[in-house]
């Protein structure tokens, strides 16, 4: 089983649209909060890549599948995990469930290159190798 990360959040009022339900493009904004987490978990803080090695994460590609809708006041579970990764990609998945019910709201995924500080493709540092699964 790979390593994951789990994130509980409280779906805030101006999450909503006006029907009430989770605006999709919040689920994106969690998967993020999920990734530096899962970033926590495995022994490294996301920030500390950008600032100590100058390594970014650019988002390529997102996906997500909305399958039930979450509502103010909700407690989410996100969570996260590595599903692939080489030196120059990484790939995050997470599933988005209703705490205490277990439903499923949400399942995605994120592709991400690594970048330098000027936006140009590099490759991840060694010593990120086996946090990623690599």
């Amino acid at each position: 089983m790979k390593p994951f990360a789990e994130t509980r959040l409280r779906v805030r009022y101006a999450e909503t649209d006006c029907m009430g339900v989770v605006y999709y493009a919040n689920y994106l904004v969690w998967m993020e909060v999920g990734r530096v987490d899962l970033c926590k978990s495995l022994g490294f803080n996301y920030r500390d890549m950008e600032n100590q090695d100058g390594v970014f994460l650019a988002v390529a590609e997102s996906q997500c599948r909305y399958r039930s809708p979450a509502r103010f006041d909700d407690e989410v579970i996100v969570k996260t995990w590595v599903d692939d990764a080489n030196a120059r990609i990484v790939v995050f998945a997470y599933e988005m469930r209703l705490a205490g019910q277990g439903r499923i709201l949400a399942t995605g995924h994120t592709r991400h290159v690594f970048v330098n500080r000027a936006i140009e493709r590099t490759r991840l540092p060694a010593k990120y190798h086996a946090l990623f699964g690599i």
